[in-house]
């Protein structure tokens, strides 16, 4: 019977990391050229978000603070078609965010994004249309702005 030792290992596990291939989907990202309004009071993740959506087309505003976008929305609420807001921020929570805003103008789809799973089954029923758990990859922001956007 013929048993590995704990020093012989298996051919791939022998490949070093630069000779392994891993999967990569191909398929193009879906595309816009809709205007969205995006809340994260994390500067780098921000700008990593905005950065993905202009890449796909998409005409971004950025804030860091609930406040100021909630000003922003107020003075124009027609002028985006989609937000997306963290849940945890300072001041104004993203939920508290999203209710004024949907007060505001109840047609707006609005994606929520959190750290946090616990949140994600929270608020279903508040006129979140989507909730994101960080960190996504670009594929999957891509996909649900997609998706919400072509709901309406």
């Amino acid at each position: 019977m013929f048993t590995r030792s704990s020093n012989q290992r298996s051919t791939k596990e022998m490949l070093d990391k630069s000779q392994r291939t891993e999967y990569v989907d191909k398929r193009p990202l879906p595309t816009g050229t809709e205007r969205i309004l995006v809340i994260d009071d994390e500067q780098n993740i921000l700008n990593m978000e905005q950065d993905i959506l202009n890449e796909l087309g998409y005409k971004v505003v950025a804030k860091t603070s609930s406040m100021e976008a909630l000003m922003l929305f107020q003075e124009a609420p027609d002028e985006f078609d989609l937000v997306i807001t963290d849940i945890i921020m300072p001041v104004m929570a993203g939920d508290q965010l999203a209710q004024k805003i949907l007060e505001l103008r109840s047609d707006i789809p609005i994606i929520m994004c959190t750290g946090y799973n616990k949140y994600i089954t929270e608020g279903q029923d508040k006129g979140i249309r989507e909730y994101l758990l960080k960190p996504f990859s670009m594929s999957l922001l891509a996909e649900t702005v997609r998706k919400v956007l072509d709901k309406g």
